[in-house]
């Protein structure tokens, strides 16, 4: 049996905002206990997704007496959603997330966690901003360190690595172009997202090609989302399109020429704070073999682990794993003298 989820409307949470600049405003959602929080926890979600990514796992860390606060990220739902490939870059999101945890945590740095892109921002965000960070868990995604040399070109690396094709399609026009043809479209390309197929079992999106143009207004409802937590997503993906959230994959060359100075140092670098990566046993792309040899980067240790029947969604895939993962590493996190 799933463990409870928030509805889109869920009484539990306020909404609120919170301007980091001139031009980008940040919606985010609080759960907050009846008692004083033992801990503040951000959660980061990632493509395409919304802070509702994480309806399975705010209930649980509510009932865990922690506070639990959820942005839309950078070019979804009711955040900013800037044009420039720019604003996306890592060290800028960083700068905004920082100003969230001062402003909904400001005696204290939170635990983070993270899926999808959100996790790859959120081991940045850890370097950037190592004094607001208390620990970091994260999905699918393992620690990248910065390289020192020239960026590879996405080309290129789709090259050598075949499954990540989808990229350079996301990098382009043609996958936001496709998506956005309609509200019909939208819903396909989100409902294939999710796991959706068309009426013969085929899929509307395919890691080693992308979205597959022919087959969104095909494309049934998914089997991980609720009808009322589709019907969300598509309202909310219709405010400001797929321009932002693609804008993400635009950021390669732009995320290599800002981490030079962390690459200066990579070689030595090490998290000096608890850290747990989970990674999902059927995701095509990110493979659990990607978390091998990751403790090095870790000097207080690196806790691991695999669902094996878990595919990429892994937070609603699977989420009573998911949620004892989260559950057990943070009880851990707290139970430590976090000035030793």
């Amino acid at each position: 049996m799933a463990p409870e989820a928030l509805s889109v409307n869920d009484p539990r949470v306020q909404h609120n905002f919170l301007q980091v600049d001139q031009n980008i405003k940040y919606h985010y959602i609080v759960a907050s206990p009846q008692e004083n929080p033992a801990a503040v926890v951000l959660l980061l979600h990632g493509w395409p997704d919304l802070a509702h990514g994480w309806r399975f796992q705010v209930p649980y860390l509510l009932s865990l007496g922690l506070r639990v606060v959820v942005p839309d990220m950078l070019g979804y739902g009711q955040t900013s959603a800037p044009d420039a490939p720019a604003a996306y870059s890592l060290r800028n999101m960083s700068d905004h997330l920082a100003q969230l945890i001062r402003a909904v945590s400001p005696d204290a740095p939170v635990v983070v966690g993270a899926h999808d892109w959100g996790a790859f921002l959120a081991w940045r965000l850890a370097m950037y901003h190592p004094d607001l960070v208390r620990a970091v868990f994260c999905f699918c995604i393992p620690f990248a360190p910065p390289q020192p040399a020239a960026v590879v070109p996405l080309e290129d690396f789709v090259e050598a690595n075949p499954v990540f094709a989808y990229q350079l399609q996301n990098a382009g026009p043609e996958a936001e172009a496709l998506a956005g043809q309609s509200p019909a479209h939208l819903r396909g390309f989100l409902n294939a997202m999710f796991g959706g197929t068309t009426p013969d079992g085929l899929p509307g999106f395919d890691p080693y090609v992308g979205l597959i143009a022919d087959r969104l207004l095909e494309v049934g409802p998914s089997p991980l989302v609720s009808p009322e937590a589709m019907h969300h997503y598509v309202s909310e993906f219709s405010r400001n399109g797929l321009h932002g959230p693609m804008n993400w994959y635009r950021t390669r060359s732009i995320n290599g020429e800002e981490e030079l100075p962390l690459a200066k140092d990579a070689s030595a670098f090490r998290f000096q704070i608890p850290a747990m990566l989970i990674m999902a046993g059927q995701d095509p792309a990110l493979t659990p073999d990607l978390a091998d040899g990751q403790e090095v980067f870790f000097a207080k240790g690196l806790k691991k682990g695999v669902i094996p029947k878990a595919s990429h969604w892994i937070l609603i895939h699977c989420p009573e794993e998911s949620n004892r993962y989260i559950g057990e590493f943070v009880k851990d996190v707290l139970s430590q003298d976090y000035s030793s």
